[in-house]
């Protein structure tokens, strides 16, 4: 790789590490705020489900330090110690992520099973719909911006820290109904305790969503089925090439490394063969589907069988 090429890919990793802590930073203000708020009105209102919303909101720390140190690390160059660089922390983190998720779900769920008989004694207030009214336009709009970093700079653990803050404002919402309904009649209660198990379900659901591709990507799982033949279509159009085999692929977060065999004629130099398999690098890195290294074995074509 040329030291233009070189220069311009460590540019480009600076504004993202740059864009990450941007907008990471802004989801940990902006759940400090949002935790205080929940508590202050839900203290005042008397309502223990914002109170308890508040308490998920602090929950959405933990995920926003572990992208914020994260970083760090899995954006550090490749080294002696590890050659492929540092991708697989980020995997980590994202597992992480989702594990906490699905504590908060589990936890959400047993609470509003083991409560749905409880009736409440005080009856909320109106000011209690502060805290989860902010929270489900803050929280969206959080949302949003982070999955779009996320998706931009191609960060997993970003995307999944996206989650996070949806599954915040999804939270919010029963706890919004259940301080209306409170407010009017306290003995319907018990839409708060439904509500919020509901919820947990489809936090449940997301954090799956996220835990199941950072399994993948630990257990050296494959391309899908789509890339892997975009990557044999992309050699196989390539001049000189009599064909390709023995593709391999492993995954390193949204990317892909690649080992394959390419056949060429028999009676090439070996410049000319060393030629070819730097054509079918730029291809793959420039066509293929992110793809960030690639080995190419060189084959005679008669020795194929």
């Amino acid at each position: 790789m040329k030291m233009s090429q070189i220069k311009v890919k460590q540019e480009k990793n600076k504004q993202d590490i740059a864009q990450i802590k941007k907008v990471t930073w802004a989801g940990l203000i902006i759940n400090i705020f949002l935790a205080t708020i929940k508590f202050i009105v839900g203290f005042i209102g008397s309502s223990q489900a914002v109170v308890a919303d508040g308490v998920h909101s602090l929950s959405d720390l933990s995920t926003d330090f572990a992208v914020l140190i994260g970083v760090k690390y899995w954006a550090a160059p490749p080294d002696e110690d590890h050659p492929y660089g540092h991708r697989r922390i980020e995997a980590l983190v994202t597992l992480a992520i989702g594990i906490v998720l699905a504590f908060v779900a589990i936890g959400l769920g047993y609470n509003s099973l083991i409560s749905i008989r409880r009736v409440h004694i005080i009856q909320t207030t109106w000011i209690a719909i502060v805290g989860p009214f902010l929270s489900i336009i803050i929280k969206e709009f959080l949302f949003r911006w982070t999955v779009k970093v996320g998706k931009r700079v191609k960060s997993t653990a970003v995307i999944a820290n996206s989650w996070h803050h949806r599954s915040d404002a999804l939270s919010s919402l029963p706890v919004l109904i259940a301080v209306a309904v409170s407010s009017f009649n306290s003995d319907w209660s018990f839409v708060d305790r439904i509500g919020a198990l509901v919820v947990s379900i489809l936090i449940l659901r997301v954090s799956w969503n996220i835990i199941s591709p950072s399994l993948s990507e630990l257990t050296d799982h494959g391309a899908s089925a789509e890339d892997h033949e975009l990557i044999k279509r992309i050699v196989s159009d390539i001049d000189m090439v009599k064909d390709v085999h023995a593709i391999r692929t492993r995954k390193f977060g949204s990317n892909l490394a690649v080992d394959l065999h390419v056949l060429v004629d028999p009676e090439i130099s070996v410049r000319e063969g060393h030629y070819i398999s730097q054509k079918v690098e730029r291809k793959i890195i420039n066509d293929g589907p992110g793809v960030i290294d690639i080995v190419v074995h060189i084959e005679p074509f008669e020795n194929r069988f």
